[in-house]
C-alpha cells in the first residue's frame, strides 16, 4: 500500500516559482562586475531565467547536458542557475580560484557544452579555449556595451541572447531524481571529483537549512551570501533565500572588508555567511576605522574552524551572533551547525562558547558516526577521536562518472576524511583532516585546535600547524605564523601564549615565522602546499635527539 497524497516532484524550479508568486517584489541587489549596484526582484529574475531557458533550448541544450558557470555572486548568476536547472540541464559551477589546468580537467570531465562567464575570467578561458573541446558556446554575463570581442572572439552576449527570447517556458515536468547541479571537490588529493546533486537532494537540503536550528532564514531577513556560489552552491543560500522570500544582496567580486561593510550597512543586512578569512578582513576594517554594525545580527561561518578570538570579537564588540557550521561538497554542503539546545542555552556565556566553537550537531536528515581504522564504531563521549562518517538524503552516494569506485561503507555511510569527536549532547568537533592529524608517540594531536588558539595572539594574522618528522615520537607539531603587518615576535612569545590552553605534550616543538600562509581554492589553509614548502625542514628537537 502507498500513501494517497499528490505526486508533487521536488524540483528546484518550484522554489523560484514560489518566490515569484508570493515574494515577487522582494529585492535582489547585486554589486555588478561592471561596477554599479544593480537592483532586481524575484519576479524579474524569474522572467529572465525563463528567457535564458528558451535561449539554451535554441542552442540545442537538452536535459542532462552540462552547462557551466564561471562567475561571481550576482543576480545574473542566479538567473543562469535556475534557467539551466529549470529545463532539466545540469548547472556546473566552476571555481575560478583553481589553476587553469584544473579548470580544463573539470570542464572536460564534465563535458560542459556551454560556459557562462563574467568578464573577469575571459582571459583564462580564451587562453585555454583549445583545451575545452566539448564547449560549444561561451556566454558573457554582461550587456553589449561591456562586451570585449577582442579578448574572446565569438563569445555570446548574455543580455542580447536572452533579449531575443520569450519569458514563456515550461519548467519541470521531470522526475525529482533528475540531476540539477554538479560541483567538484577541491582536489586536495588526486584529481577533483564531481558531486552530482539531484533536484530532490537540493530541495530537501533547502527545507532543512531553513529550519530555526539550522540557518533559520525568514522573509524578514536581508541576506548577504559572501560565500561564493561556486563554493558548494553558496551553502544552498540561492535556494533557501528564494524559498523564504528573503532579500538577497549579492557582493560580486569585491570581498574585502570595506566592500563587505558597505553592503552590510547600505542594504540593512541581517544575516550573512562566509569563511573565516572574510570575517577576519571585515573585523580588521571595523577596528581600523572604529566602525559599528547597525543591522547585522547573525553570521554563519564555515569552510574551516572558527578562531575563538573571532567569535568573541563579534559577540562582545559588535553584538553579532556567530554560528559555526561544518559541511563539504559531498553533503550539499551543510552537515552540522553549532546552534544551542535546550540544555546548552541555559549555560552562561563562557560555557556556551565551548559549544559554539564546535562544528555542531546534525539536523534532521543527517546521520553521523565515528569509527576506528577497522570500521568499528566509537563512543560519542566528546573525547574519543575517530573517522567521521555521514549519510543522508543529500549526501553523495557515488562520484560523477564513477570516480573513486565504491565510496560508502556497508551501512551506507560516506567517509568525510575528517577526524572528529562527538559529545553526549550530539555536538561534533573536527580535530583534523585524516591526512593532517599529527601522530606523536602513538597519540593524536589536533593541529586545528592549536591553530585556533594561536591565531588569537594579537600579533598573528594567520597560523598553521603541521607535523614534522621526529626520530623518537614519529611526528611533532610545528607552528607557522604569519604576523600582522609591521609586527615582530619571538618563538617564546607564542609558546607562552599557548601555555595552559593546550595539553603540555601538544606544545609545538618549534615556531616558524613566514611571509605567507597559502590558502586553497575554497579559502582553507593549504597544508599540502605548506608541507611541500617545508619538506627540507628539520626540527631542532629532532637534531638534538639524533645528536644524543
Amino acid at each position: 500500500m502507498l500513501g494517497l497524497m499528490q505526486n508533487w516532484p521536488l524540483t528546484v524550479d518550484k522554489i523560484l516559482d514560489h518566490a515569484k508568486n508570493w515574494h515577487g517584489d522582494r529585492e535582489i541587489v547585486s554589486r555588478s562586475v561592471e561596477g554599479p549596484i544593480v537592483r532586481s526582484t524575484y519576479a524579474q529574475v524569474h522572467a529572465r531565467a525563463k528567457q535564458l531557458s528558451n535561449a539554451l533550448l535554441s542552442l540545442g541544450i537538452k536535459p542532462g547536458d552540462r552547462c557551466a558557470t564561471l562567475a561571481w555572486n550576482t543576480g545574473r548568476h542566479i538567473e543562469a542557475w535556475y534557467g539551466i536547472m529549470g529545463i532539466g540541464a545540469v548547472c556546473h559551477t566552476l571555481n575560478p580560484r583553481l589553476f587553469a589546468e584544473q579548470l580544463c580537467y573539470i570542464i572536460n570531465h564534465a563535458e560542459d557544452q556551454v560556459i557562462f562567464t563574467d568578464l573577469t575570467f575571459l582571459p583564462v578561458l580564451q587562453e585555454n579555449r583549445a583545451k575545452m573541446p566539448t564547449v560549444k558556446h561561451v556566454v558573457v554575463l554582461t550587456d553589449e556595451a561591456h562586451m570585449q570581442p577582442d579578448v574572446f572572439p565569438g563569445a555570446l552576449c548574455y543580455e542580447t541572447l536572452i533579449g531575443q527570447q520569450s519569458a514563456d517556458c515550461i519548467w519541470g515536468g521531470f522526475d525529482e531524481q533528475t540531476p540539477a547541479a554538479l560541483c567538484y571537490t577541491s582536489g586536495t588529493t588526486g584529481n577533483p571529483k564531481g558531486v552530482l546533486y539531484s533536484h530532490r537532494s537540493n530541495f530537501i537540503h533547502t527545507l532543512v537549512t531553513m529550519g530555526t536550528d539550522v540557518m533559520g532564514i525568514s522573509a524578514t531577513d536581508t541576506v548577504l551570501p559572501v560565500v561564493p556560489m561556486f563554493h558548494a552552491n553558496a551553502w544552498g543560500l540561492a535556494f533557501s533565500c528564494s524559498a523564504a522570500g528573503a532579500k538577497l544582496v549579492m557582493p560580486g567580486q569585491k570581498l574585502d572588508g570595506a566592500s563587505v561593510y558597505e553592503l552590510l550597512e547600505t542594504e540593512g543586512v541581517t544575516f550573512s555567511a562566509a569563511v573565516p578569512t572574510v570575517w577576519q578582513m571585515l573585523l580588521g576594517h571595523l577596528r581600523d576605522n572604529r566602525l559599528k554594525l547597525s543591522t547585522l545580527k547573525r553570521v554563519v561561518i564555515g569552510g574551516s574552524a572558527v578562531p575563538e578570538a573571532l567569535v568573541r570579537a563579534f559577540r562582545d564588540d559588535y553584538g553579532v551572533s556567530v554560528t559555526h557550521a561544518w559541511g563539504m561538497t559531498e553533503t550539499s554542503p551543510l552537515g552540522t551547525l553549532a546552534t544551542p539546545t535546550g540544555k546548552t542555552i541555559k549555560l552562561d556565556a563562557e560555557e556556551q562558547l565551548r559549544y559554539t566553537l564546535k562544528q555542531g550537531r546534525p539536523p534532521v536528515g543527517i546521520e553521523l558516526k565515528l569509527v576506528d581504522d577497522n570500521g568499528a564504531r566509537l563512543p560519542h563521549d566528546g573525547v574519543t577521536f575517530g573517522k567521521l562518517m555521514v549519510r543522508g538524503p543529500f549526501v553523495v552516494g557515488q562520484y560523477f562518472q564513477g570516480d573513486g569506485g565504491v565510496i560508502l561503507d556497508d551501512e551506507g555511510y560516506f567517509d568525510t576524511g575528517d577526524v572528529a569527536t562527538i559529545d553526549p549532547d550530539g555536538f561534533m568537533q573536527i580535530t583534523d583532516r585524516s591526512k593532517d592529524v599529527i601522530k606523536s608517540g602513538g597519540e593524536w594531536i589536533s593541529s586545528i585546535e592549536i591553530e585556533n588558539i594561536a591565531v588569537g595572539h594579537e600579533k598573528a594574522a594567520l597560523c598553521a600547524v603541521i607535523g614534522a618528522a621526529h626520530p623518537k615520537w614519529d611526528e611533532r607539531p610545528v607552528l607557522l605564523v604569519k604576523l600582522e603587518a609591521g609586527q615582530s615576535a619571538s618563538k617564546e612569545e607564542f609558546l607562552s601564549f599557548l601555555e595552559g590552553k593546550i595539553a603540555k605534550w601538544w606544545t609545538p616543538d618549534d615556531v616558524v615565522f613566514v611571509e605567507d600562509i597559502p590558502l586553497g581554492a575554497t579559502g582553507k589553509i593549504d597544508k599540502k602546499l605548506i608541507r611541500e614548502r617545508m619538506k627540507d625542514y628539520v626540527l631542532p628537537t629532532a637534531k638534538a635527539t639524533v645528536s644524543a
